[in-house]
């Protein structure tokens, strides 16, 4: 990889990159690979990352019907953070922050990680009480967490509203430090740079139309650009878990929704953190480019449509006007929707199936992208083993007959 200084750059930009060396090959499809990886999101590359790096399965590729990052990758907030409730959800979501902290440095990319903090409101007693005990909860796994009083928000993230008089006054958050955001996209091309450099196939505008199998083995995917043969098939498809999950046979009990955001237009530095509600779904930081980004929860309806409804946005607006006030004189300049797959206890699914060789990483539902390399990571031990790890084993399939489910709604229920 070359190494340029700002003169370089300048005439780079002005010859239109014409020279600009490529951050990974364009590869051709070949024959077979000793595994596939399908879907080219921030999952799927940090999966075969692991695979290459840990497992030296360097005779891998990785599918994607677009473009990197195009899907869900590319349509969500990028925040991060890891104060989730149950024991299963912390050490997922705490290892995934553990490897966040330093990829940048791991992948020589600069994935614009920034660890100002998220602060999730509290806007009645009851609401306070389930706060407290996560935290406490939070503290019990390693996970830093701590309670705000409202002046004590106050102080952490001046232009938030505390007053008595608004429909839901705040009277506490929960606050982790550690947590913050990041650049989706650069995650995405940091991970492919790495895997590419490790020998991993990367191709896209690729579909992959079937999974093809003999006798409860796969053989290998069918695709838009022919036939390729595998023993081991990995499917991180985020929104589309389940239309994959079908060509194997199999059914999984997720179910797909929208989910939107919207930016505004560019303002100086104002927002110091991340802030969320779930009470009044809605949530809010500031880019590097200086946009607020905003969101809030799912559409109800299901669908694979990449947009949301108005109401959704008409709701979010409302809350966040009582809570940012200033935020009533700022022109919102974008939308967009991305698809999210939902578990029935909003967790995900990393598990083998009963197609051998064939292993899936989905559900994640609003929660995926503060995961991407822990999940990477643990997939990938799926992959190379064929058995999940201590942090995976709790989102096996199995869950769901046995009962043993991670009910994280009250972590997961702003989306995120």
């Amino acid at each position: 990889m070359k190494n340029y200084n700002i003169f370089s750059l300048i005439r780079q930009g002005f010859a239109g990159h014409k020279d600009w060396p490529p951050a990974w090959r364009e590869a051709e499809p070949k024959a077979a690979y000793d595994a596939v990886v399908i879907g080219g999101g921030g999952h799927g590359l940090a999966t075969a990352y692991y695979l290459a790096k840990l497992h030296g399965m360097t005779n891998i590729a990785v599918i994607e019907k677009g473009w990197l990052g195009g899907g869900n990758s590319g349509r969500n907030t990028a925040i991060v953070r890891s104060n989730y409730l149950f024991d299963e959800s912390a050490a997922i979501y705490n290892h995934a922050l553990t490897l966040w902290k330093t990829l940048g440095q791991e992948l020589n990319y600069n994935i614009m990680m920034s660890h100002r903090g998220v602060l999730n409101l509290a806007h009645d007693e009851g609401e306070a009480r389930q706060m407290k005990r996560r935290v406490e909860a939070n503290r019990l796994n390693g996970v830093d967490a701590e309670w705000l009083e409202p002046e004590d928000i106050k102080a952490f993230c001046p232009p938030i509203n505390i007053s008595d008089h608004i429909r839901y006054p705040v009277i506490g958050a929960t606050l982790q430090r550690s947590g913050g955001v990041n650049r989706h996209d650069a995650v995405c091309w940091g991970y492919a740079r790495a895997a590419d450099n490790l020998g991993v196939d990367i191709i896209q505008q690729c579909e992959v139309t079937d999974i093809l199998s003999e006798n409860g083995q796969v053989t290998g995917v069918e695709t838009t650009r022919g036939k390729i043969k595998t023993p081991k098939v990995a499917c991180v498809t985020a929104g589309h878990t389940s239309v994959m999950a079908k060509m194997a046979g199999i059914r999984l009990p997720i179910e797909s929704h929208p989910l939107q955001a919207l930016v505004s237009e560019p303002l100086k530095p104002v927002m110091p953190c991340v802030c969320m509600s779930n009470a009044v779904h809605v949530y809010m930081s500031q880019s590097d480019k200086g946009e607020l980004v905003i969101g809030a929860g799912i559409d109800p309806y299901l669908s694979y449509t990449q947009r949301g409804s108005m109401d959704i946005i008409e709701h979010q607006m409302a809350s966040l006007v009582e809570l940012f006030p200033f935020v009533s004189r700022v022109r919102m300049m974008r939308q967009w929707g991305g698809i999210v797959d939902v578990c029935p206890d909003a967790s995900p699914i990393i598990t083998k199936t009963p197609l051998k060789g064939f292993y899936i990483n989905g559900g994640w539902g609003t929660g995926g992208w503060k995961a991407t390399p822990g999940s990477g990571h643990a997939f990938a031990d799926l992959v190379a083993n064929d058995e999940p790890n201590a942090i995976a084993a709790p989102f096996t399939m199995e869950r769901f007959v046995t009962g043993a489910l991670v009910a994280e709604h009250g972590a997961a229920a702003v989306a995120h």
